[in-house]
């Protein structure tokens, strides 16, 4: 048989036919309104109107489902599960051509099955077998001098001879409002709720979910199908695998998933569709996640896949090929939709939304104890070395906040720096000079920036790091008290209203603009160390925007006001002669513990692991013997 196949007509009803399962759903517009339709369906030329379930192609028009949550990823379901063919099936009303569209790597077009279609049900078939290295399918619509009507859209699959359970476990903290609203999300999709056995609500927050009207509303539509399980705060990766040991527990020798989520996602139910389906037909367990949308601007995708460099203990790299934070409506300019063509593969995938297989955790255990930051990399890394490997599905998607609005002097750098040490620590070689190198570069850029504070909370983290294993003991409760405390002593970590900046009056705060990226950056450190010390700086005071608040620019004030990365307001900067000596002395003295000592330190982490992840220590932790 060709590539291009011919359609069979057949009744049918909205649901898959007997032996069928659907894996993704033709859904034509978002979930809430100020979502854009082309996230869904392009109109092409002419006029449709675009609702959730249908949409109706005016006369004389064309309309694509080659869009973010349109496309099916058929390179990832070539790829990664045992499926062979897959079905585009729609009831049609009015008349039109339909088309069954696919593409290669590059993103080039072709034609699998054309369709005339006249009120009836629709069915065009695709062999999964040339999206290897990439490529996707989707419908086109076209119309002549009558409209077309197209619901119930699906893809469907041969049901698979074993099914797979799924539960979703969201953990939430203090964000009531934003968890009600993603309970209320969820609920209100019977069709994506009907894939799961229960929905598992961890909070560990003072401010507590059940306390919300929306909440009680949720609770009557779920019925049996909500568990709310309340706990002492430990954390995203506390909560996380709270609602993880429940889902094994309960699974006894059911083949189930654990797919977890975010409290303060704007969710699309969709997502719990395409993840949970995608688990059924995957050849062995695979760890199964969504990608992140931004929230302010939800066209823009974060990553198309992600990895880590663990020796330079930095994390959300994306990966070669891999369609980087951009807008997924846009058009490139060889003309082609900037869409994951390519299929690319993911080092990790991030918990905004993510599945696990219970054999996952059966087998390797589960998550450190790291409170949060570095928990879902380590996880990910952790599972290729069990033979697990890590998909971000394409087309799987909800909204997060966007991650260049959170500004990074912050209490939540420390787990970031002693976590990604301990995942290095576990999962490379952990070359220790290079560690400690990198360290102090970044130590020396906090410094001569005056953020005192943010360097405070490196050395913290190298120590804590250095005390080994037995700083999660308590799970991160005892850290994240301790490390807020210690911030606190650094004005320069606290951000005030524009109006309210301490020490700087409005005139005080001219905005002082960065030149360019200095060219020989060693003679430039020496410069600026110089310029900190004595004071001989070139600027008083002023004010930096969040965007250019570059060590080398900021290193040119006595004062300054640098914008908060959130836009809310701003943190003042001091320079300080004796802080900066002194935070550069302890800094010194504990990275030259980590060349003496890391190696010896790096082997404890590996040797307590099985014990930090077993299910003893956390039960524990959870207090449930």
């Amino acid at each position: 048989m060709t590539d291009l196949q011919t359609a069979t007509r057949t009744p049918g009803h909205a649901s898959a036919p007997a032996g069928r399962l659907v894996v993704q759903r033709g859904l034509f517009s978002g979930p809430t309104a100020d979502i854009p339709d082309e996230m869904y369906v392009e109109v092409a030329a002419g006029h449709a109107e675009r609702r959730r379930g249908h949409v109706r192609v005016g006369a004389f028009a064309r309309v694509s489902t080659n869009t973010y949550f349109g496309r099916f990823p058929a390179a990832y379901w070539q790829r990664w599960t045992t499926a062979r063919t897959v079905r585009f099936e729609g009831r049609v009303s009015g008349a039109g051509r339909v088309l069954l569209r696919a593409s290669d790597t590059n993103g080039v077009p072709r034609t699998i099955a054309v369709h005339d279609a006249e009120a009836e049900e629709i069915r065009l078939e695709a062999r999964l077998d040339r999206f290897l290295d990439g490529g996707g399918l989707w419908v086109e619509v076209v119309t002549d001098d009558t409209e077309l009507l197209l619901r119930d859209a699906r893809w469907t699959v041969d049901a698979p001879p074993t099914r797979r359970h799924t539960s979703i476990v969201i953990c939430t903290h203090n964000r009531a409002d934003d968890c009600a609203a993603t309970l209320t999300a969820l609920a209100g999709d019977p069709a994506a709720t009907a894939l799961v056995d229960e929905i598992i609500v961890v909070d560990q927050g003072t401010d507590p979910v059940e306390s919300r009207p929306a909440f009680a509303a949720v609770s009557e539509t779920l019925g049996a199908q909500l568990r709310y399980i309340r706990q002492p705060n430990l954390g995203g990766s506390g909560g996380f695998t709270r609602g993880l040991h429940e889902v094994v527990t309960r699974a006894g020798n059911l083949p189930t998933d654990a797919l977890f989520m975010d409290d303060d996602v704007r969710c699309e139910p969709e997502v719990v569709v395409r993840l949970s389906t995608f688990a059924q037909y995957t050849a062995h367990p695979t760890i199964v996640g969504a990608q992140m949308l931004n929230l302010l601007h939800p066209t823009q995708v974060l990553a198309g896949a992600e990895y880590a460099v663990l020796e330079d203990l930095t994390n959300g790299h994306v990966s070669p090929g891999a369609v980087g934070e951009s807008d997924v409506t846009a058009y490139l300019p060889d003309g082609t939709k900037n869409v994951q063509d390519r299929r690319v593969d993911a080092g990790y995938t991030g918990w905004w939304s993510c599945l696990i297989p219970v054999e996952v955790t059966r087998t390797m255990g589960y998550p450190l104890p790291l409170f949060f930051q570095w928990d879902d990399v380590e996880y990910s890394y952790r599972g290729r070395a069990y033979g697990f490997p890590t998909v971000t599905l394409p087309g799987a998607g909800l909204w997060h906040a966007d991650f260049p609005w959170k500004d990074w002097d912050d209490w939540h750098r420390y787990f970031n720096l002693r976590n990604a040490m301990i995942t290095s620590a576990l999962h490379s070689g952990f070359p220790v000079r290079h560690v400690a190198a990198t360290l102090g570069e970044l130590l020396g850029r906090y410094l001569l920036s005056m953020n005192y504070g943010l360097a405070a909370t490196l050395i913290r983290a190298v120590e804590d790091f250095l005390a080994g294993p037995e700083v999660l003991h308590d799970g991160g409760v005892d850290a994240t008290a301790r490390i807020r405390a210690e911030r606190s002593a650094y004005g320069e970590t606290v951000m005030h209203p524009i109006s309210e900046a301490p020490a700087l009056g409005t005139a005080q705060m001219p905005v002082v603009r960065a030149g360019g990226k200095p060219t020989r950056m060693k003679a430039v450190w020496a410069k600026r160390i110089v310029q900190q010390v004595t004071g001989r700086v070139p600027f008083h005071e002023g004010l930096v925007g969040s965007g250019e608040a570059h060590w080398w620019h900021v290193a040119l004030f006595d004062r300054v006001a640098v914008t908060d990365a959130g836009q809310a307001g701003v943190r003042v900067r001091q320079r300080d002669p004796e802080r900066l000596k002194r935070l550069g002395r302890d800094g010194a003295k504990v990275l030259w513990r980590l060349v003496r000592e890391g190696d010896g330190v790096a082997a404890r982490w590996r040797a307590a692991t099985p014990e930090l992840t077993g299910a003893g220590n956390w039960r524990r932790l959870f207090g449930i013997g």
